[in-house]
Parts: C-alpha cells; structure tokens; sequence
C-alpha cells in the first residue's frame, strides 16, 4: 500500500517528454537558486542596506510584471516548445554576464539592477510559456495537477538544495563561481528540450484584425471574470506583496535581528524555507483531484502570515529555523495550488494570457512588496517589518477568502 502511495506522487513521470523536462529542469534549478542566493548575499555585502536589497529585488521582478501581460498573448500565438528554449539560452547567458562582472571585481549595485531587470523580461515570456507546455508534454490530463506540483517540488528542491551549494561556493571558491555555475546549469535544460518529440500546435484561431491589445483585453476580461480564478488571483497577491518580500529581507534579518552574518545562517535559512515548500509540494503531488485546493490556497495564506509575525520573536538561529519551514511552505504551496486550479480550469485558447496574468498577480507583488517592507526595515528593523507584513497578510487573506467563499456560493445558487 504505501509503496503504491509513493508511486502515485510521480505517476506523471510517465509520459516521455515529462521526464525529460523534469530532469533538466532538476539540474538548472539548483543552479538558478544558487543565483538567487548570490544577488542578495552580494547586494547586501556591497551596500549594507536593507532598502537597497528591496530594490534590488523590485528591479529584477518588475519587468516581469509589465511585460507578462503582453508576453501571454504571445505566448498564445508562438510555439512554445521553441519559446522556451529561446529564454532559457538567454537565461544562462545572463548568468553568465553576472559571472564575468563578479569574477573580476568589477560588479557594482546598479550592475546587479540592470541584469536583474534583464532577468526579468526573460522570466516574463519563460514563465507562460513554460507552465503552458506541461499541457503538451502531459498526454492524459487527469495527470496534470501531478505534473504541476511535481515542477514545484523541483522548485522547492532547488531552494533547499540551492542556498545551501551557494553558501559552500562563497566560502571555497568566491561568490563569482555562483553566477558561473548557474549558466552552466542551463545546458541540461536546454538539452532536455531539444531531445523532446513534441507535436507542433496548429496555430490558434484568433478574430480577424484582432490585436495584441484586443486580445489582452480579452484575456482580462475571461480572468477576472471567472469566479473561481479571480478571487484566487487576488489571493495570492495579497501573499506575494506582503510575504513574498522575506527572501530579499532575509539577510538583513540574519545580521541585524539574529547578529549572525556569516553567509551559512542565512544558507540555513533559505533552505529551511525550501525544505518546508518541497514537503508542501509533496503532499499537492499525492493528492489525487484538485478538490479542496480552494481551501488549502486560504490556509497557506493565513498560514504565511502568522509565520512572519512569529519571526519578530525569534531570538535565535535555530527558533527562526523551523518557523521558516512554515513561511517558505506556506508562500510556495499557496502557489503551486493556485497554478494547479488556474491550469486545470482555463480554457486552452486563454491559457497562455491566464498564466501570463497569473505571473503578474505573483511577480509584480514581490517587487512592490520588497520595496515597502524594505522601507519598513531601514526604518523600524527587518524584524518589525516581517511582523507588520504578516498582519496585512492575515487581514487580506481574511478578505480574500470572504470574495471566495460567496462567489462559490453564487454559483452553486
């Protein structure tokens, strides 16, 4: 019985092109979290400044939120098998331009700005693109929701594993090899690609004269229109505008809150976040139907709240460890669950721009919130921050769940 159990959670590992991908995306992942370490880790080495780690973040997250919109109605029209491999090459060629600058000590804070936001841009058509194909490496659909979470748990792996691979590499070898690795890591994702047999779409049918605004337009209409979707959206927003800010905050907790400012406190940190994402992801993964995910959204949501107000009172490393567990489980489940419905109800035709505003309502929060609560903390300390933006966002999921519960209702009235 429990062997049957485990292998249910993979049971989308099946299909071919799936398994390629997942092990691809296994290996650059790590890389990309090993990156995501560095940028703050060298911001706040260069700068000594809590606000600046915000704006560090807003920059590299932004882009993505004013372009997505516009990348999914693209994303809609283009082949997305090649799409993706488009972004991913450039992908590791930005890691590689931040190597080249931190290798030979020349890299500045507007520097890490300008390839965050480069970043950014490539995240904005990745992104829709790549959460869109799992449709077409997934031949039977009951398999879906398990192939989402299973990318998940990937994520989550390479959050856990990544923090704590780049923190080794700072000590032996110097933060530059970070942003070399990195780049490197994205030859098996692309490799994985390239080696997929996947079947070329028709072109979708699109309305005579119709344009990219029209179509945009139409996509936010069919979104915000849904009743499912659209309180789920709002949601997460409220979660990755008020929690999602942590990561870029984390390093200024550790040396101001936890006085502790070697680089392996903070690798601790990060991977206690990811080891709390992967268990969440893992049980999405077992799951067998998306009945009840509605639920778990609200429950992440307050969850992650009242795990960074519990920070403020953390004295200690290892007391931060294991609330950590429930911050970065509960902002990545609530995610991965709110992906999965968006996925399983969207209509294909709409797929790519649903997604796409999906990536907006998650990437345009963190930026947003990194810069507010990064003000908070230059004035009133990273610890006060995390407790303020764990009140707003039990006070916005209360709100959220209200809309979600009575647009239920509205429909099965």
């Amino acid at each position: 019985m429990r062997r049957a159990r485990f292998a249910h959670v993979w049971r989308a590992l099946r299909h071919r092109n799936y398994r390629l991908f997942f092990a691809g995306q296994g290996i650059s992942l790590i890389g990309t979290w090993v990156t995501r370490f560095a940028i703050p880790y060298q911001a706040y080495q260069l700068s000594k400044s809590a606000f600046v780690l915000g704006l560090v973040a807003f920059c590299a997250q932004i882009p993505t939120a004013l372009i997505a919109p516009f990348a999914g109605v693209l994303v809609d029209r283009w082949d997305r098998h090649r799409t993706i491999v488009v972004t991913q090459v450039f992908a590791a060629l930005q890691s590689f331009a931040l190597a080249a600058f931190a290798l030979t000590g020349t890299m500045t804070i507007a520097t890490l700005i300008v390839l965050g936001a480069i970043q950014g841009v490539i995240n904005a058509f990745d992104m829709p693109a790549r959460q869109s194909f799992v449709r077409q490496m997934v031949d039977d659909r009951a398999d879906l929701p398990n192939a989402i979470a299973l990318n998940s748990s990937l994520v989550t792996l390479g959050r856990m594993l990544g923090p704590v691979v780049a923190a080794t590499l700072v000590h032996l070898v110097g933060i530059g090899w970070c942003y070399a690795i990195d780049g490197l890591s994205y030859i098996a994702v692309v490799g994985s690609l390239l080696a997929m047999r996947v079947t070329r779409q028709p072109p979708r049918a699109r309305k005579q004269g119709s344009s990219v605004m029209s179509e945009l337009a139409d996509g936010f209409r069919y979104t915000f229109g849904h009743s499912t979707i659209a309180p789920l959206l709002v949601a997460l927003a409220v979660s990755s505008t008020f929690g999602g800010a942590y990561a870029s905050l984390l390093p200024a907790y550790t040396a101001q809150w936890l006085r502790d400012t070697n680089p392996d406190a903070l690798g601790i940190l990060m991977g206690c976040a990811g080891l709390g994402a992967l268990i969440g992801v893992l049980y999405l993964a077992a799951r067998t139907s998306s009945a009840g995910l509605e639920r778990v959204t609200a429950l992440c949501g307050f969850s992650l709240g009242a795990g960074l107000i519990l920070l403020r009172f953390a004295p200690h490393l290892y007391i931060a460890c294991p609330i950590m567990l429930f911050v970065g489980g509960a902002l990545v489940v609530q995610w991965a669950a709110t992906n999965t419905l968006v996925q399983s109800l969207a209509d294909e035709a709409m797929l790519g721009r649903t997604l796409s505003i999906l990536a907006v309502t998650f990437f345009s929060g963190t930026p947003l919130g990194a810069i507010i609560v990064g003000s908070i903390a230059s004035g009133l300390g990273p610890e006060t921050a995390f407790a303020l933006a764990g009140t707003a966002c039990l006070l916005g999921q209360a709100a959220a769940f209200r809309w979600n519960q009575r647009a239920r209702s509205r429909t099965t009235s």
